[in-house]
């Protein structure tokens, strides 16, 4: 593993090595143990329904087809051995889940994604993850890393079935643009358990993506911390839970230099009995992180009855030399005033309650920057809303 001094002091400043929000961890799979579901990082996750991807459940030989696309002067392969040991904590993950520490120590391989300096890359890089068996439990660990100054974007797409825990793990070079899209369009008994780490180097801007529709559980931890002051890192998550699926984003911002930034936005919809969504938004700022900026909102949005959201937005600080903190979290069903403006117009009941959940969406759609995926989003949104609030009218 390696670690570069600048994070490694940041961490260990005045001797408090890692916040309550973040528990310590350790590369040894001893040091972490089996949740119980009584941990605080674990309580809202269903545990019975992980298939023991959370536990000692045996990683399999993939059933999961990883196929990708050629860019010119970037390295997209699969590598094994001693390369591939070298990747693991790259990003400066020490893992404090027993899921992540068994993927790093356990999977032979990591696919590697390398883009040079310099580079400006004018298509995304797109991986495609189709699975096969839900039943075989599976992982992986995926390593980008992004030259100074490079300029790319990287999309991976989950589908089909499978029971997979993954690490991704992000290395932004000093004054890159980076745009990381992670979409979980799984099929309908699929389990997803990853872990997403990224270092953002000095002047450097970060933006990850987490898309979540498909799955039975999805379970996604994007973590960022930095490599030098000016650092950026825009976190973004959109999420739709259907009749029974549990959905749950948890975030982690960890200044740990100055003069850095991070701003998240999470909005999810949530329609069917039992539909379960969980975000958890963490920010630590450390003494060393004079002069940082850190605003996290998460929006959920009820749609029918029998569902539950759970949100929590938590910020630490430890210093108070900062140019701005805050967050916001709401949870509501549709908004009477703008359903009444639209239907006084003539317009239906259900067609004004597609347009105000498209209304909720689409801010954030364009954010991500990607058009191929914004309109693949929208058209999601519009497939998900039929499956029931726009039900009566097919």
């Amino acid at each position: 593993m390696t670690i570069t001094d600048s994070v490694r002091s940041a961490l260990e400043v005045d001797d408090k090595v890692e916040s309550h929000l973040n528990p310590p961890g350790s590369f040894a799979v001893s040091d972490n143990p089996v949740p119980t579901g009584r941990e605080e990082i674990w309580r809202f996750t269903p545990l019975k329904r992980l298939r023991g991807l959370h536990a000692d459940a045996e990683f399999n030989r993939s059933t999961t087809s990883c196929t990708w696309n050629s860019q010119a002067g970037v390295r997209v392969e699969g590598v094994i051995g001693d390369e591939a040991r070298a990747l693991r904590g790259i990003s400066g993950l020490v893992p404090n889940t027993r899921f992540a520490a068994r993927v790093l120590a356990e999977v032979p391989t990591s696919l590697l994604i390398d883009v040079p300096a310099e580079s400006e890359l004018a298509d995304p890089i797109v991986v495609e993850l189709v699975g096969e068996d839900a039943t075989n439990t599976e992982a992986g660990h995926v390593a980008m890393r992004f030259g100074a100054h490079s300029k790319a974007i990287v999309v991976i797409n989950h589908a089909g079935s499978a029971s997979m825990a993954a690490v991704v793990e992000i290395v932004v070079g000093e004054g890159a643009d980076v745009t990381v899209v992670s979409i979980q369009d799984w099929a309908d008994d699929a389990v997803h358990l990853a872990h997403h780490q990224a270092l953002v180097g000095r002047d450097a801007t970060y933006k990850h993506a987490a898309i979540s529709f498909g799955g039975d559980v999805v379970r996604m931890d994007a973590n960022v911390t930095y490599d030098g002051p000016g650092g950026s890192a825009e976190l973004l998550g959109l999420y739709f839970a259907d009749a029974g699926q549990h959905i749950e984003h948890r975030i982690f911002a960890d200044h740990n230099a100055p003069r850095t930034k991070s701003n998240a936005i999470y909005k999810g919809a949530l329609q069917g009995e039992k539909a379960h969504t969980v975000w958890v938004g963490n920010v630590l700022i450390r003494k060393v992180a004079e002069g940082i900026e850190t605003f996290e909102e998460n929006r959920n949005l009820i749609l029918t009855d029998g569902c539950h959201a759970d949100s929590i937005p938590n910020l630490e600080i430890e210093t108070g030399d900062i140019a701005g903190a805050g967050h916001a979290s709401a949870t509501a069903r549709f908004d009477d005033n703008q359903l009444f403006y639209l239907q006084s117009r003539g317009i239906s009941e259900k067609e004004s309650q597609r347009l105000v959940v498209h209304g909720f969406f689409n801010d954030l759609i364009r954010k991500v920057g990607v058009p191929s995926i914004e309109a693949r989003l929208l058209a999601t949104v519009e497939a998900e809303l039929a499956k029931n609030v726009l039900k009566e009218d097919r």
